[in-house]
């Protein structure tokens, strides 16, 4: 169903979508469509949520081994160049449904509902790293935990990627390597002391 759905929204776009056409092209009834997620909006939450995890455990993002692993790492470069690998993951694999939930956004309170809660669950994790940065004390001199996190939320953010992957054709390879980088030169003085641990 949920394959269906995302072939129809992306075909057709979310307004022009119905129940009936996702019952339809899943070969489901509409009735068991409607038993397991409600609605058209959350057939498009559900989407949502299975690109930005990449399947459809209930294991949050943020309780994920390899977010968790970023922010274990030792040296702050590295966590950062963790954090850039799984802003590229996320993007390129909600890319396509994000620019649909960001145009029904435009028309459809629901829609905006969801895309208002991916945005605070997207700066609630990346406030994790920007925090995690300020308590170890090495964000760069006069850098709030604050600034910080709004930084991490601009650099890394869909828009971003799209602007750069999408229009401007980079590879997903270069955007990563392109935004490791510019979160150090952002956060992190030119020298960063060595710790054991810094989060």
């Amino acid at each position: 169903m949920l394959e269906a759905a995302r072939t129809l929204f992306l075909e057709h776009g979310y307004g022009a979508t119905t129940i009936e056409g996702i019952s339809r092209a899943s070969e489901v009834s509409q009735a068991t469509v409607y038993r397991l997620f409600a609605s058209k909006q959350g057939i498009l939450k559900a989407l949502v949520d299975t690109s930005v995890a990449g399947d459809d455990e209930p294991i949050p993002v943020a309780e994920r081994t390899h977010v968790r692993a970023l922010l274990a790492e030792p040296r702050p470069e590295d966590s950062l160049a963790q954090l850039a690998a799984v802003c590229v993951e996320i993007n390129t694999r909600t890319a396509p449904i994000y620019r649909i939930l960001v145009s029904a956004a435009s028309s459809d309170t629901d829609a905006a509902a969801t895309l208002d809660e991916l945005t605070r669950q997207r700066q609630q994790g990346q406030g994790r790293v920007a925090t995690a940065l300020a308590r170890a004390r090495v964000l760069r001199p006069g850098l709030s935990a604050n600034d910080a996190g709004d930084i991490i939320h601009a650099l890394a953010s869909p828009e971003l990627y799209h602007l750069l992957v999408i229009d401007r054709a980079w590879s997903a390879a270069r955007f990563q390597q392109w935004l490791a980088t510019a979160l150090a030169g952002q956060l992190l003085p030119e020298t960063v002391p060595d710790r054991p641990r810094w989060s």
